[in-house]
């Protein structure tokens, strides 16, 4: 009985004991093989190499990729492991003959190991290499096999095998030693890889060549002797070269890879980017900044985007420059003195809110806002310039007077909604500067602002004239996020589809200075929504446009802020732009959106809706908010004598010899401003002399400017300068009386200026005509 009792205890113990080595059997093996730091790796949208970014550890380790090119995979498996899908993790064959060449030399010179055997040693980095370390490698081989498939077991091994150097796994290697993908490497290059991992510290890429080239060789042969290669292809093979100094990595592009490192790092990340799009862009910038480095300007950037999908093709975040000139930093998302780049979006806004039509005109005088002075580009002014051609050439003064009139905090509110990161403080911190440069922003913001956009106009036409509610969503170069525009809806993201038509029909207008000589015209056939920027004190240049189908943004200038002569946009940024869209596709024009929009009478001369009194009108589509705006102001019912050669009224004529005509009339300083650029400007006739009564008469100062503070500079005689006081007069031939402080200095006719000595401090101009029409305006004069 006691015996029987010990048997049973001993079978007990015995089945508790092999479960226990069962259980530790199964989880022997970690979870996760190897945990070695990785290369950060980004590819193109068909899966080309942009760039790279060396793992911490030094290594160039790229992440685990489960594809095995089938050359590598057989000439692998004829060096290294014949029987590797026959084997269960170890082959008794090859441990015998390893042991017996190893006990007949004295030392460990096989090793007979498969490639299982390799993954487990390879994955248990540091182990010395005794039997006891091998039977290890067999237990953990054998649980592996159970756990992977076989292809699984050979894609750790091309992952992680040494390749020499730094070099760690075949992609690495392929890239390293042949600069090409390891799809594309021929037989030779092949074995020559497969060969490495097998001693890489004695065999190295560019030393020890004639113990490569023989094991190279050796493979081969037994390739061909396998009827893996035939014999033509074994000579072509055996002729090719072996591989000298490691080759760079691809750098396609470098600040794209910058920032996927930062929240991916160590991962192979699959972009959206146009290989040979990005690399022409390349070549573009690179020709542009050996033209722009001459004049100190060194850096630069691209960036394009699929209006459509949102994604991004081409992403150039600096120019080839050096470390001096900041070459490493990504000024895509930099925030930078916008310029006139925010123009449009105060024109679509005013289009939006009814507060304006596309060829309104809107003044263009010499104007002060306190403190403020803007000036346009060419320091000239056109008195009236419809809103369209302001827009399109960049006016600043318009700009900032239609500012002034639609609100700046209404204004601001709209550039909220574009969620423009950068503009960070309140509307009155920038003030009116907000639409001339005085916020900033970064390329990938206002890229995004003129996509969603082109997306509005796109969606609105293309399905049933209805909007999308998330238009205004972020890009993507994640080839796996899909932009979602929201659901359809029949409201507004922000600005209606006819405002935003209108606005790329303005800006479809060259917007280059008159003075630019330099500039060469583009392709026409290419219809192009674009505008310029230039910061103030040439520090930043901008070019933005786009098509139905891509935006494509432009920075250029220095990334440490110096401004440069001839950093404007139009000359530096410009170029590139169009460079730039010459390698995209052409693209059809924006359909007109019609349902937004309504046919109306338009007064020719003002852009305003046409009046009772204007005798040139045309029809032409506005948009349906444009409804609110007010009749022509302009054009006025005059009454003429049958000559037409004066005005005339019931006191001084008959009224069957009256002519009544309807004649355009600008504001006097608007008006004097506007005849120097139009030359068929016909004043009011004057009133024959013998009527009684006149119409009102206005009368402005066009210099000095209100509560201008003025300093007269002196000669080279050392005598102070006159100041030469200006007005305008609704009849210049009327006779004016000039006073300051209430003193007379003189009269003026027809040409109203006059030339003063004032001292220093404060004065009032008094001008008083003929008819004793007045008007006063105060200054002062700076010592």
């Amino acid at each position: 009985m006691t015996g029987l009792i010990n048997t049973i205890k001993k079978h007990k113990i015995k089945s508790a004991i092999i479960a226990v080595l069962c259980v530790a059997y199964m989880f022997c093996l970690p979870k996760q093989l190897f945990k070695d730091p990785t290369t950060t790796v980004i590819t193109s949208s068909n899966n080309e190499l942009l760039g790279a970014q060396i793992a911490k550890d030094g290594q160039w380790r790229f992440p685990h990729n489960d594809s095995i090119p089938d050359k590598f995979k057989t000439c692998i498996l004829q060096f290294e492991d014949e029987y590797f899908y026959k084997h269960p993790g170890f082959n008794p064959i090859s441990i015998f003959k390893a042991i017996r060449d190893n006990l007949k030399s004295g030392g460990i010179k096989r090793g007979g190991s498969t490639l299982t055997q390799q993954v487990i040693r390879l994955s248990r980095k540091g182990q010395s290499r005794t039997y006891f370390e091998k039977v290890k490698e067999i237990i953990l081989a054998t649980r592996l096999e159970l756990r992977e498939s076989k292809d699984d077991i050979l894609a750790f091994y091309t992952s992680n095998a040494p390749f020499g150097g730094n070099v760690v796994g075949l992609e690495a290697a392929s890239w390293r030693y042949f600069n090409r993908h390891a799809n594309d490497l021929s037989w030779a290059e092949s074995a020559t890889l497969a060969v490495l991992p097998n001693a890489p510290s004695l065999i190295y890429p560019g030393k020890n060549q004639e113990r490569l080239l023989n094991k190279r060789n050796r493979l081969l042969k037994k390739l061909l002797d396998n009827t893996i290669l035939d014999s033509l292809t074994y000579k072509l093979s055996t002729a090719e070269g072996l591989p000298q100094k490691p080759y760079p990595l691809p750098q396609i592009a470098p600040h794209l890879l910058q920032k996927v490192t930062k929240g991916h790092y160590g991962q192979r990340i699959h972009t959206t980017i146009n290989a040979k799009l990005q690399d022409r862009v390349n070549r573009i910038v690179q020709t542009h900044y050996n033209q722009l480095s001459q004049n100190e300007i060194h850096n630069a950037a691209v960036l394009v985007l699929n209006v459509k999908t949102r994604q991004v093709l081409a992403y150039v975040g600096n120019t080839p420059t050096d470390k001096a000139h900041q070459k490493d930093v990504d000024i895509i998302d930099k925030p930078r003195s916008t310029g006139s780049i925010l123009k449009p979006f105060l024109y679509a806004a005013m289009l939006d809110a009814g507060d304006l039509l596309p060829n309104t005109l809107v003044a263009d005088v010499p104007t002060q806002f306190g403190s403020y002075n803007p000036e346009n580009y060419d320091k000239t002014y056109d008195g009236a310039v419809p809103a369209s051609r302001a827009l399109s050439r960049s006016l600043n003064v318009p700009a900032v007077r239609m500012l002034q009139g639609f609100g700046l905090d209404r204004f601001y509110h709209y550039l909220k909604q574009l969620h423009l990161k950068d503009l960070k403080y309140n509307a009155n911190h920038y003030g009116l500067s907000l639409v001339l440069g005085g916020a900033e922003s970064n390329l990938w913001d206002l890229c995004k602002s003129y996509a969603a956009l082109s997306s509005t106009l796109n969606h609105f036409s293309e399905h049933s004239s209805e909007y999308f509610s998330n238009e205004f969503c972020e890009p993507t170069f994640l080839a796996s996020e899909v932009v979602d525009f929201g659901n359809k809806t029949t409201d507004k993201t922000l600005f209606d589809a006819a405002s935003i038509y209108l606005t790329y029909e303005s800006l479809k207008e060259v917007n280059r200075p008159e003075s630019d000589e330099s500039w060469e015209f583009f392709d026409g056939s290419k219809q192009i929504a674009w505008k310029t920027g230039t910061s103030f004190g040439f520090r930043d240049a901008w070019a933005i446009g786009t098509t139905k189908d891509y935006v494509v943004g432009v920075w250029v200038g220095n990334a440490d802020g110096e401004g440069r002569p001839g950093l404007v946009g139009v000359q530096t940024a410009a170029p590139i732009l169009f460079d730039v869209f010459g390698l995209l596709p052409n693209s059809d024009w924006f359909a007109k959106p019609f349902d937004e929009m309504q046919n109306v009478t338009i007064c020719k001369q003002s852009g305003h809706r046409a009046s009772p009194n204007c005798d040139d009108t045309q029809q032409k589509y506005i948009q349906i908010s444009g409804l609110k705006t007010k009749p022509c102001p302009y054009h006025v019912l005059i009454h003429l004598d049958k000559h037409n050669t004066f005005q005339v009224n019931a006191s001084c004529e008959d009224l069957s010899n009256i002519n009544h005509k309807s004649w355009f009339v600008l504001p006097p300083l608007m008006a004097y401003y506007y005849k120097t650029k139009n030359p068929f400007y016909k004043p009011l006739p004057k009133y024959r002399s013998d009527c009684i009564g006149e119409n009102s008469v206005s009368i402005d100062f066009i210099y000095p400017k209100a509560n201008n503070s003025i300093f007269l500079p002196k000669d080279f005689d050392g005598n102070t300068n006159d100041l030469i006081l200006k007005i305008a007069h609704s009849k210049p031939e009327t006779k004016v009386f000039w006073y300051v402080d209430e003193k007379f200095i003189g009269s003026t006719k027809d040409i109203h200026e006059l030339a003063v000595k004032p001292t220093s401090g404060q004065h009032i101009i008094t001008v008083v005509d003929a008819f004793g029409n007045e008007a006063k305006r105060k200054f002062e004069i700076s010592e």
